[in-house]
């Protein structure tokens, strides 16, 4: 029920977690967070929600964060009648945010009347920090990583760096600067050493061995180090742990088309936008692995239903280019050159340095038949990125049309 994009990032992740507690009690069957965020921020019938989804009880909230201060609301509907079982609010200090979780998701178990086994008791009660701020700043940093900009994934490292200093036992926030590393790394020619990286995600591992987001992050470290086998083999491991891990979804995706597996590639895209229901760059990014297939139908629902998306990401947040990127590429292969050119200009006009936005724009200058332009950009480009990136760059379809160009094969020289 909150609807506040600054505080987005933290009633979130607060949804999540209670999500998850709730599904490690065996007596009770919790629909995933991909299906339940799809409401968020709408005003809907409960009854009629829980008769399409096929439950029986639906869980409302809202959070407001100020300062010190949280406030939590939650209750309890019948969803057959509307009926409030339970309800209540917590004013509380940030500090109380974990055994406010802990109680929500009690009080939901005793209102259903399910007995809580001595094992899942503990596992509820076992949360990823028991430190609020570094939790915050996880939170914070993982917002700024799906930005996917340089300055926001340089801004997302700091903060999961920060969270790592509050608590050096968080092993989630040692995953995230793996990832940003990584990325850094790929996209933008920071010079990290790959086993600097892998060092990263192993002390993610060394603390939760079974965290999916960290052999996710693994999996990213040995991409990008050009160990494809290796990478697979961590990405099918992250899955095996958790199917619904956005990042492993979306990563093993990315490595997917670097091989040119595009029917692997639409699997995880597809899985990856189930997930996060606000992601944009998934659907997008699908029209272009449906073009690599032949699959045109598929290629024009899923760009419709990207833009929608990439349209709502401007709205909330303004000042992110990445919509506006990917969004003008897929307008110029749908032939709307207009509003490509205007959403290309806006990208620029934010994010006017950054690698990825280089990259983008010379995929639309591409489709629009600006093949100097597009060869242009993409010659700085090339100079900057590691080898998973300049693979993406020759199984890209946005850029066919300049594959016949002379000016092509010494872009291919750049690629070693």
């Amino acid at each position: 029920m909150s609807n506040d994009p600054e505080q987005e990032f933290f009633s979130d992740g607060i949804t999540e977690d209670i999500i998850t507690d709730l599904s490690k009690v065996s007596g009770v069957f919790v629909l995933s967070r991909n299906t339940v965020f799809t409401y968020k921020g709408k005003a809907v019938n409960v009854e009629q929600v829980a008769k399409k989804l096929g439950v029986a009880y639906v869980v409302e909230g809202s959070v407001r964060k100020a300062g010190n201060r949280v406030r939590i609301t939650a209750q309890l509907i019948e969803g057959s009648t509307g009926g409030h079982l339970w309800a209540d609010r917590y004013d509380r200090d940030l500090t109380d945010i974990f055994a406010i979780q802990d109680e929500i998701t009690k009080t939901i178990v005793d209102q259903l009347k399910v007995k809580l086994l001595p094992e899942e008791k503990k596992a509820i009660e076992q949360a990823p920090t028991e430190n609020v701020e570094a939790y915050t700043h996880y939170l914070r940093g993982r917002q700024f990583f799906h930005m996917r900009t340089k300055s926001s994934i340089t801004l997302g490292r700091r903060m999961f760096a920060r969270a790592v200093e509050l608590d050096p036992q968080y092993a989630r926030a040692y995953a995230g600067m793996a990832d940003c590393d990584s990325r850094l790394y790929s996209q933008h020619g920071i010079a990290i050493s790959v086993d600097e990286i892998l060092a990263t995600a192993d002390k993610a591992l060394a603390i939760e061995p079974n965290l999916a987001e960290a052999h996710a992050a693994r999996g990213y470290a040995l991409m990008i180090g050009d160990r494809r086998s290796d990478a697979a083999s961590a990405f099918e491991k992250a899955l095996a742990l958790d199917p619904n891990c956005y990042e492993a979804n979306q990563l093993y995706a990315q490595f997917c088309v670097t091989t040119g597996d595009f029917e692997g590639a639409a699997q995880h895209y597809l899985r990856a936008m189930e997930i996060k229901p606000d992601d944009y760059a998934s659907p997008l990014i699908l029209q272009n692995v449906f073009q690599s297939l032949g699959r045109q139908d598929e290629r024009a629902r899923y760009a419709r239903l990207g833009l929608r998306r990439a349209e709502e990401a401007l709205r909330l947040h303004p000042d992110e280019s990445k919509p506006a990127q990917l969004g003008a590429i897929v307008l110029a292969a749908l032939g709307e050159r207009d509003r490509a050119r205007e959403w290309l200009a806006r990208a620029q006009a934010i994010d006017p340095d950054d690698n990825t936005a280089r990259y983008n724009a010379a995929c639309t200058y591409s489709l629009l038949g600006e093949a100097h332009r597009a060869i242009d950009l993409l010659e700085t480009y090339l100079r900057q990125v590691g080898p998973d990136a300049k693979l993406w760059f020759k199984n890209d379809s946005d850029l066919d049309p300049i594959r016949s160009h002379p000016r092509y094969h010494k872009l291919l020289e750049l690629t070693g």
